[in-house]
């Protein structure tokens, strides 16, 4: 079987030693799937427990609905371009039991339930700043932290996923192709898919870089705000390697994107880079990529970049550059989704 990681291995799980031990081991107690797809932010362990933290914290454990969480997590991963999130998703909603909002959520289609089609509209909305549906939350605030925490997680680990793995060579092409195969598999996952977690044990997880940042206010005083505070530190750290110039070039880029997907060619993605010298270009470039278009991510860009760095760009630090870029772009969605959601009225 291909290897599914394209720039950089993931740390086996028989070689994990210190915090990327602790959190597969969690990850196989919780989760029951140490060996998915966030393997490939092993590299830097720190990026890995922060991720690890949100999406457990958000999406796994909590009040809301297993079932329209991962609904709205497939969602988000459709309208992000990510075909192995956007199915695997999918599989814990037939690991779940809804079989039908399962086949629904991976094609687009509007599930019958009116319910879980508000849930699944409001998460395609996150990328569209402005849109009606951000405005009309299907949830109540209560249960805000839950869905805001998801959607967040989620497009945060689109782009790291779609960046660093071969997303074909993850999920047999029977999968996309047999509705019975996607129940089959939903049955190997569906224990996953209905644990009862207690939030904020993947706190123990986290460094100092939990406390080193304001919890969001969306986040309440849970520990879905502890984590996502924790991502949001580590992701701006990853952005050191750029250096002064290379981060406001990606920051600014990011602040005027309006959550659409870049056209074909290089102007709109290559333009904010302009003004950078050869030494700064290419890790820009890469966090840009990651931020807006990471299915574009090249060998050849990534050659480049480490060309540029020597020693210093190991698989840490392009997980690290990725994560600043993809980072950058949540905190553009988190605007977006507050702004709207949580000046509306909710159910």
């Amino acid at each position: 079987m291909p290897s599914p990681y394209r720039h950089t291995p993931g740390v086996p799980k028989n070689a994990a030693t210190g915090l990327v031990a602790r959190v597969y081991a969690q990850m196989a107690e919780d989760f029951l799937l140490a060996d998915g797809p966030l393997m490939s932010l092993s590299p830097a362990p720190e990026v890995l427990a922060a991720t690890w933290a949100l999406l457990r914290e958000a999406e796994l454990a909590g009040e809301a609905s297993r079932i329209e969480k991962e609904a709205a997590a497939s969602a988000v991963s459709r309208v992000n371009r990510c075909p192995f999130c956007t199915e695997a998703h999918a599989l814990l909603v037939h690991g779940a039991g809804d079989h039908r909002l399962a086949e629904s959520v991976r094609t687009g289609a509007a599930p019958q339930d009116s319910g879980q089609a508000a849930v699944v509209a409001w998460a395609e909305a996150t990328r569209s700043p402005g849109a009606p549906d951000l405005a009309a939350p299907p949830f109540p605030e209560r249960l805000a932290p839950e869905f805001l925490g998801t959607a967040l997680a989620t497009h945060f680990i689109n782009r790291m996923v779609t960046s660093l793995l071969d997303e074909p060579a993850l999920l047999p092409g029977a999968v996309h192709r047999s509705q019975l195969v996607r129940r089959v598999a939903g049955r190997v996952v569906q224990r996953a898919a209905r644990l009862l977690l207690a939030p904020g044990r993947s706190l123990e997880l986290l460094g100092p870089e939990a406390e080193s940042g304001p919890v969001p206010a969306w986040a309440g005083p849970g520990p879905i705000g502890r984590a996502y505070a924790a991502l949001r530190a580590v992701g701006e750290r990853g952005g050191r390697t750029l250096g002064a110039e290379g981060r406001a070039a990606v920051l600014a880029a990011v602040a005027a994107w309006d959550g659409t997907h870049p056209p074909l060619g290089g102007g709109r993605l290559e333009s904010p880079l302009g003004g950078l010298g050869p030494d700064d270009r290419p890790a820009a470039r890469l966090a840009l990529l990651a931020a807006l278009a990471p299915y574009r991510i090249t060998d050849e860009q990534v050659a480049e970049w480490r060309e540029r760095h020597g020693e210093a760009a190991d698989g840490g630090e392009l997980v690290r550059v990725l994560a600043f870029g993809a980072m950058a772009a949540v905190t553009r969605v988190e605007g977006w989704i507050t702004a709207a959601t949580l000046t509306a009225p909710s159910v």
